[in-house]
């Protein structure tokens, strides 16, 4: 086992203990076991972004159709109203067990826990910045990225917390400031842990740090230009394999990722231009043979085939088309890899389901309305 990993999930099992005599009252309520026919399985996530009041809605899941809203759920934080220009404000804990979800307008970031019955607001703690808009979280560590006006002035940053039984807690050194101006995007750790990742989109690059033991960030950052104009969204395959949208190009690049405390992205596809417009959302499949971009402009969804090395090769440019013309953006893949989820933004709003096939082809299942003009993020379980 890694020496780093162990040494985190030492340093995690400490903190659990120290925080065990001071559990905030909302984290003791409903502490439901296990119960995958609950809201650990069959769900899709995406967070209204409401200036008067964000809310999750959550879907049910359809084997062969489109998802049915189940439930709305208050935050306790407000949104912005409009779109937030990142891909990961609504994020599942690898575990499954907890739900984050940014709230923009208020400077917090929200954390559920997911259990037979529900969904139960655990925390609803400061983002450590300005207007948050992508967290990202692995075993336990969890890091928010602030992007105040496209990411400039005081409170530009990415923040690291611990995840104690929902709430959230400040790492401390954990805070590292962004170079103004940069258009941050999107904020996500690697399958290890040990690699932060975030895309910027007018500095066309991609800044990684290394994780220490501790969970706080290396002081200096590794920076890779991007072949393709406007890096945006990005995913990251199981084996380590950084899939990236470049929104500028309507293209997706890849890159190995390294390790250190500095850990340097090495190319592998540059720019793979997919004919369509303005990709910027990616997910990829469980299994890692699949990537699928939202082109935004073009209201559709273009699918990449990965080979083990992590090359990418456009299998379909109109892999799936949105109904109506609606725009592409967020999206999930289901853990298991049979559905992909595309929220449609444009009116009426929609998200629409797709049965990805063992060539990784898309089939049309369906698309459920009432999504709320300006949502962000989607995640599926």
């Amino acid at each position: 086992m890694n020496p780093l990993f162990q040494r985190r999930q030492a340093l995690r099992l400490l903190a659990l203990a120290a925080a065990a005599g001071s559990v905030s009252v909302a984290s003791q309520a409903h502490e439901d076991d296990d119960d995958p026919t609950g809201y650990q399985r069959g769900k899709v996530f995406i967070s209204t972004n409401a200036a008067a009041g964000n809310q999750v809605q959550v879907y049910n899941r359809a084997a062969n159709g489109p998802a049915t809203l189940l439930a709305t759920v208050a935050t306790q934080g407000t949104g912005t109203g409009a779109g937030l220009g990142s891909q990961g404000a609504v994020t599942l804990s690898g575990n499954g067990r907890y739900l984050f979800v940014v709230n923009a307008g208020s400077n917090t970031v929200s954390t559920f826990e997911l259990g037979a019955r529900g969904m139960v607001l655990k925390s609803t703690v400061a983002s450590g910045g300005v207007r948050p808009t992508s967290v990202a979280e692995n075993d336990g560590l969890v890091y928010v990225l602030n992007a105040p006006n496209g990411g400039n002035g005081p409170g530009n940053n990415v923040v690291g917390f611990r995840n104690i039984r929902g709430v959230l807690t400040p790492l401390a050194d954990g805070t590292r400031a962004l170079t103004d101006g940069t258009q941050p995007a999107q904020v996500s750790l690697d399958r290890d842990g040990n690699v932060l990742v975030v895309s910027e989109r007018s500095a066309r690059q991609l800044v990684s740090y290394g994780v220490r033991p501790n969970g706080s960030l290396s002081t200096h950052a590794a920076a890779v230009t991007t072949p393709g104009a406007v890096p945006f969204g990005f995913a990251i395959t199981r084996r380590n394999v950084l899939v990236v949208s470049e929104a500028g190009t309507s293209s997706a690049s890849s890159y190995r990722i390294g390790e250190g405390h500095a850990p340097a992205l090495t190319i592998v596809s540059p720019a793979v231009a997919n004919g369509e417009g303005a990709a910027c959302w990616v997910a990829v499949t469980p299994n890692g043979r699949y990537a699928y971009t939202a082109n935004a402009a073009a209201s559709s969804v273009s699918s990449y085939g990965i080979d083990r090395q992590g090359a990418l090769t456009l299998l379909a440019a109109k892999a799936g088309v949105m109904p109506g013309a609606n725009g592409a953006l967020d999206m999930a893949v289901t853990p298991d890899g049979r559905q992909l989820q595309v929220f449609a933004s444009r009116a009426p709003q929609q998200i629409v389901s797709y049965r990805i096939g063992a060539d990784g082809s898309l089939t049309d299942l369906g698309s459920v309305g009432g999504v709320v003009a300006g949502s962000a993020g989607l995640a599926a379980n």
